[in-house]
């Protein structure tokens, strides 16, 4: 690989980038790449994370880019049971950009901040000029506490875990899809990004056995599940049936040839739970408002060839992949 292309953004692409360069120049071979790392300084456990975010268009159905990035910072954080703490937001703006737009998107940060009690402590912003950036990236890194005992991380998976998802999936992709003015549809979905603290810590507290979450984002669910399988060496296997899909998600991936698992969700996550757990936690799940589709979608079996197999509503098996390259650039 000579030159960076746009596919290697996320699905395959990215983790060739990945394990070709970026993994061995920094050292990072050890890593199980999850959505935080822990770090123990003095026996007390630390949650990090950073994400960047490039989102077009800026303001979406659900959500903006603002809301976008503090709500990422926070789920990744609350993915290894953290509770977030604090924040650094890092903006990168264009010349020309309306200021009354700036502030729309920096209230709409701070009022997710607000509500999910966690303080912006440092920051930078960077004016590059006119065309060097599309109107605003946005960089935040998050730290979180994480409480004695806890230990969620895709090493814990055990065969006979339940798969769940929290609700159903897609919506922030074809919401945001339906914004663009090079597609020709349009849609009533709101995307689902959602700072997710709140429900993760009501169900760490309720179930003593939560093995490992992880949000679907890029690549949506099939990209993180054949991530996951592919760290802890066991095949998933979940059933078409089971999975929640708004029917107008699926009428819009119908239309666009897309394909429902692939597409990113931003406050939707999946949990891996010992299946004596799994009727209390959908129990608790759907008593938030935003997990009302919340679903036991698969299980983990012994390793069978194929990291993830779909069993298809006619009794069929099919592998699920993850996805070649950037299906939806800067989807978030």
């Amino acid at each position: 690989m000579d030159l960076l292309k746009l596919s290697n953004g996320s699905g395959k692409g990215q983790e060739e980038l990945l394990n070709e360069i970026i993994i061995p120049i920094l050292g990072l071979k050890n890593r199980t790449l999850e959505d935080s790392e822990i770090w123990n300084p003095n026996g007390h456990q630390i949650a990090f994370t950073t994400d960047s975010y490039v989102i077009t268009p800026l303001i979406f159905p659900g959500g903006d880019i603002g809301k976008l990035a503090v709500c990422g910072t926070i789920n990744d954080l609350c993915m290894r049971g953290a509770i977030p703490k604090v924040i650094s937001v890092a903006l990168i703006l264009e010349e020309g950009l309306e200021l009354n737009l700036l502030k729309q998107i920096l209230r709409s940060l701070k009022q997710v901040c607000d509500k999910s009690d966690i303080q912006i402590i440092c920051g930078d912003t960077k004016v590059v000029p006119k065309g060097k950036v599309d109107k605003i990236f946005i960089n935040t890194s998050g730290i979180g506490i994480i409480q004695k005992n806890r230990d969620i991380s895709v090493r814990n998976i055990q065969i006979g875990d339940s798969i769940i998802i929290s609700g159903d999936i897609g919506r922030h992709g074809i919401a945001v899809l339906g914004k663009r003015d090079n597609y020709s549809f349009t849609t009533d979905i709101e995307s689902d990004c959602h700072p997710l603290n709140e429900i993760v810590e009501s169900l760490i507290i309720q179930i003593p056995g939560i093995h490992a979450l992880r949000d679907a984002t890029r690549g949506g669910v099939a990209a993180i599940l054949n991530e996951m399988a592919k760290t802890c060496n066991f095949t998933f296997k979940i059933k078409e049936e089971n999975i929640p899909i708004d029917k107008n998600v699926q009428s819009a991936c119908s239309f666009l040839g897309l394909d429902p698992l692939s597409i990113a969700n931003e406050g939707t996550f999946i949990m891996f739970v010992p299946k004596e757990y799994s009727n209390n936690v959908l129990k608790i799940l759907k008593s938030f408002a935003n997990c009302q589709n919340a679903s036991i979608i698969g299980e983990v079996i012994e390793f069978n060839k194929f990291p993830v197999i779909l069993e298809t509503i006619i009794g069929a098996e099919r592998i699920i992949e993850i996805p070649d390259g950037e299906l939806l650039p800067r989807i978030c």
